[in-house]
């Protein structure tokens, strides 16, 4: 029995619409009792929430295509001004309004200008009897705009006098949105993440014709057992599946193992996955690259660009810096005298610090600083002297930006900030080569 059902739209239409948004089907049966018929007035403003990849933008574009209702849709990243966003808006009803033609382009400078020729727009495509909507796209962005840009999406449809339905996809809850002076509140509509379930059975959807579908879902449940705790991006996932697939039927290609053989499988695939979970979410080297390095079987490193971390261009002084922070996250306060100093005189080694020593601290991880430790460590590790300079410190609130260092706690005045490093020991091998 479908799921979606509504009297206004063919049944193949819907069903064609329920086979192409996986779990999203109450999402979408909500829109469409909201939006009604096409001649019915819908609401004014909808807006739509929710993590990225949670299937938006998607299942508007799809929705709206699929049931052929009119609409604009405009990305306000990439129209990033009020005047552009307004005039694209213009254009897209103008450049569809007939098959003749493209009018002369007119400027829209203000909500006046688009008011009227909004009304033109519609008259001259005929939508007088039905419901237009214009999807707006990353509209966290206009927030950057002028303070009447967003009231006036919202309140579209009295300005015009016209039935219009302005939808607003954010990845922001409506109370970082709403302006300081009163406006209208739109209808919020949230879009949850992506489960683990419904991951599998999105992803399982695009499985080879030259393997079976259950041994293709094997393969995307092994996938999400590795990233799913750091991943829960959709398209990185899909690419990650689609990188890493011929590596996981390479024993049954050679003919080593069966589809069914799931342990065979897994062993051949798991130090390839490893090597991937260095770079999600970055990107770092195209398909053929990748494809390139699991051939030669090479480490991760070996590739010139695989990973930016490694790689990374940093000013000369923030060098010193980073590895000055890595020594006083993992060195223990009391070895500074001792690793830093050429003339510290004879320490005893006792049995307290032999006992201590035997735990690694990479084991337990990095410890906060005071910025003097961090200081002294870097006139002791640098040839020449370094005078406490402010681009010393500017270097180091750059660090913390780029996440190499954090800060813990508050910047309290009296005991000065505190920092961990947040890189790793290769990072930092790298660095001091």
């Amino acid at each position: 029995m479908p799921n979606l059902e509504h009297p206004a739209y063919p049944a193949d239409a819907l069903l064609h619409l329920e086979s192409l948004v996986p779990c999203r089907e109450s999402q979408v049966s909500l829109l469409l009792s909201i939006f009604g018929e096409r001649q019915q007035f819908s609401f004014p403003s909808i807006f739509i929430y929710g993590h990225t990849s949670s299937g938006k933008t998607y299942v508007m574009q799809t929705l709206l295509n699929t049931l052929q209702l009119p609409h604009v849709f405009v990305n306000c990243v990439e129209y990033f001004t009020s005047r552009l966003l307004l005039e694209e808006i213009l254009i897209q009803l103008q450049s569809s309004s007939s098959e003749t033609e493209q009018t002369s382009h007119v400027p829209c400078d203000t909500v006046n200008d688009f008011v009227r020729l909004y009304k033109q727009a519609v008259v001259s495509r005929g939508l007088q009897d039905q419901t237009l909507y214009i999807v707006l796209d990353r509209a966290e962005q206009l927030r950057e705009m002028e303070a009447n840009i967003l009231p006036a999406f919202l309140r579209l449809q009295e300005l015009t006098d016209s039935n219009v339905t302005v939808v607003l996809l954010s990845e922001i809850v409506w109370e970082l949105f709403r302006p300081n002076v009163g406006c209208f509140d739109p209808l919020t509509l949230y879009f949850p993440d992506y489960s683990i379930g419904h991951l599998q059975k999105i992803l399982s959807r695009n499985h080879p014709p030259e393997y079976t579908a259950d041994f293709y879902a094997a393969y995307i449940n092994i996938l999400l057992g590795v990233f799913y705790m750091v991943c829960r991006d959709l398209k990185e996932l899909r690419h990650l599946a689609a990188l890493n697939f011929s590596k996981y039927c390479e024993p049954v290609v050679r003919g080593e193992a069966n589809e069914r053989d799931t342990r065979k499988l897994w062993k051949n695939i798991e130090p390839h996955l490893k090597k991937a979970m260095q770079t999600v979410y970055l990107r770092e080297i195209s398909s053929s690259q990748w494809e390139r390095l699991q051939h030669d079987d090479g480490e991760p490193g070996q590739l010139k660009g695989l990973s930016a971390h490694t790689h990374m261009e940093l000013p000369y002084y923030s060098k010193f810096l980073l590895i000055a922070a890595y020594l006083a996250s993992y060195n223990p306060v009391r070895t500074d005298k001792r690793f830093f100093l050429k003339h510290h005189g004879k320490i005893r080694k006792t049995n307290f610090m032999k006992k201590h020593e035997k735990t690694s601290n990479h084991l337990l991880g990095p410890k906060p600083f005071p910025l003097d430790r961090l200081l002294a460590i870097l006139y002791s590790i640098v040839d020449n002297r370094v005078a406490p300079t402010a681009n010393i410190f500017s270097q180091i609130t750059s660090l913390v930006t780029l996440q190499l260092l954090s800060m813990v706690g508050q910047n309290d005045q009296l005991e000065g900030p505190r920092y961990k490093c947040t890189v790793s020991l290769d990072f930092i091998r790298a660095i001091a080569r």
